[in-house]
């Protein structure tokens, strides 16, 4: 979806990329190396979208297993039904499996959802559902479904939030989930020191392009190799023994 965004689609940027204290730094931290992830088969039931509708249980959680390690969330459906049913129905399908957290911004957002392959990414960029009533906070650790500035624009692009960004709330962004335990982590290890690919303009291009161009491109970014649904919650006083560490 092409048009001018906050968080979601090409240009999901129009709120981050016009605040201050919002764009990355090049040089505030040590570099971080990630392994390149080659795009594989895809489940072509993802060709589909219309067709993916199953209904989320009332809670369920998802296991992340990424190249700087393991976390866990759990997904509330009555916290946000729509955005908990597609991601559902996503992850059920294997959407995320090897799909790089793309855009990283240090004490802000760790953003994912363009596919690997960019024949699922055509597929989806019109299969946007409708927003949800916000009935939780934007707090650290909550996941929460990207949209443009328009009304009922989500599709498949989700952001973790790295602190607390409750002035979110106001703008219609729904959490649906939040991180397990330990999990924050890892996630807080995610690559963050290329350019915000608003400025660069280079979300478009990752879409059209899927993982061999980002690899060719970006081949420190951090991958998603799965994301698969699991049973019950990490509990709060599990370690982080699966985080890797920086390097």
């Amino acid at each position: 979806m092409h048009l001018p965004k906050l968080f979601v689609g090409s240009a999901a940027f129009l709120l981050l990329a016009a605040a201050p204290g919002f764009s990355q730094t090049s040089s505030a931290a040590k570099p971080k190396t990630s392994t390149t992830h080659t795009a594989a088969t895809y489940d072509h039931a993802l060709l589909k979208p219309a067709l993916l509708k199953a209904t989320a249980p009332a809670s369920y959680q998802v296991k992340f297993d990424t190249t700087r390690g393991e976390f866990t969330v759990t997904v509330n459906r009555a916290w946000a039904p729509m955005g908990a049913d597609r991601f559902y129905n996503l992850v059920k399908h294997h959407y995320y499996d090897g799909a790089r957290l793309y855009r990283v911004i240090p004490s802000f957002v760790a953003q994912f959802g363009i596919n690997a392959n960019p024949v699922v990414n055509t597929a989806w960029t019109n299969a946007t559902i409708k927003d949800d009533p916000v009935t939780q906070k934007n707090v650290r650790g909550t996941l929460t479904f990207a949209k443009t500035a328009n009304p009922n624009s989500r599709t498949t692009e989700i952001f973790i939030n790295l602190k607390d960004n409750t002035f979110l709330d106001s703008q219609g962004f729904a959490p649906f989930a939040t991180v397990d335990g330990s999990g924050m982590n890892v996630v807080e290890m995610f690559y963050d020191q290329y350019p915000d690919p608003a400025g660069a303009n280079e979300q478009p291009k990752m879409e059209k392009g899927g993982e061999k161009y980002i690899a060719s491109k970006f081949p420190k970014l951090d991958t998603i190799k799965s994301a698969t649904i699991v049973g019950a919650a990490e509990p709060a006083t599990k370690s982080a023994s699966s985080a890797k560490p920086k390097s």
